[in-house]
């Protein structure tokens, strides 16, 4: 297949202890830090009433914040109409903690299920939200696809980049396991990222990617920096760690991410481009 290109906008990332993409940057290259990390046990949505901020679950508190921070740095690149923007939002189990509620309380007195935690389970919760704190009427998608989550939603949101000639917010999240069902979801973490993807141009001055569907097994996907391994393995979502550290060396390179046991999606990362004499001069002309 001809690989699909598209171009970085913006970059959000929080994971406890990293909680900023600028942040998790100056980690993933090696850089000591200026001063201790916080260690927050979650962000602050910013888009949120204050009332609100404490009311929504981690997962859709993480969605939130990273999504305002990748979007905050495209808009002092390019312009972009939040209102009418598509998004994805790729999660493998949506809020584990509030499945883990409902099913313990449906088990021991169902009368006492609270409708707001119930809202918060559905897999389309962190859409929501979005939808209402920006406020934006744009398609969204809600994504869940296991381990692939993160894969597949990068492809999802490639792909319509593509499709619809415009820019396309990837939100992906995982909130860490609780109780019985940390046996069948081991997530140990909870981690946030975000990509504002928008059309490829020639020439742009912004870090590329060309992504092209593989029939064959992946290479380790795992990022460079062993510090931040155990983060990358600690949920699907956190698998976008490696490609974060990626962006982050701005070197050309590529990394796999597998969809099935048979088939990878290897995606192309193209440094940001630098500026020549020739480039300043079209500019200035």
């Amino acid at each position: 297949m001809k690989p699909l290109r598209v171009t970085v906008s913006g970059i959000g990332a929080w994971a406890a202890g990293f909680e900023t993409w600028p942040a998790m940057r100056s980690a993933l290259l090696g850089r000591p830090r200026a001063s201790a990390a916080s260690e927050t046990r979650r962000p602050t949505p910013l888009l949120l009433p204050a009332a609100e901020r404490r009311r929504v679950p981690d997962g859709v508190a993480v969605a939130l914040e990273v999504a305002r921070e990748a979007l905050a740095m495209a808009a002092e690149r390019k312009y972009f109409d939040l209102r009418s923007m598509a998004s994805v939002f790729a999660s493998a189990h949506g809020d584990l903690a509030i499945v883990d509620y409902l099913c313990a309380t449906l088990a021991s007195d169902p009368t006492q299920l609270s409708p707001t935690r119930f809202h918060h389970s559905v897999h389309n919760a962190a859409a929501g939200y979005w939808s209402i704190a920006t406020p934006s009427f744009g398609p969204s998608t809600a994504l869940a696809a296991g381990d692939a989550s993160f894969a597949l939603g990068l492809l999802e949101a490639v792909t319509q980049v593509i499709a619809e000639a415009r820019p396309v917010l990837l939100v992906v999240f995982d909130t860490p396991a609780v109780g019985l069902l940390a046996r069948a979801a081991p997530n140990t973490a909870l981690f946030g990222s975000a990509l504002l993807l928008s059309p490829f141009e020639s020439g742009e001055l912004l870090p590329g990617l060309s992504l092209s569907l593989d029939a064959r097994v992946s290479s380790d996907p795992s990022p460079a920096n062993e510090a931040f391994r155990g983060l990358a393995a600690s949920s699907p979502a956190a698998l976008a760690v490696a490609l974060l550290e990626r962006l982050a060396r701005a070197v050309e390179t590529t990394v796999d991410f597998a969809m099935d046991a048979a088939s990878t999606i290897a995606v192309h990362v193209t440094p940001t481009r630098v500026r020549t004499p020739a480039d300043l001069h079209e500019t200035i002309e």
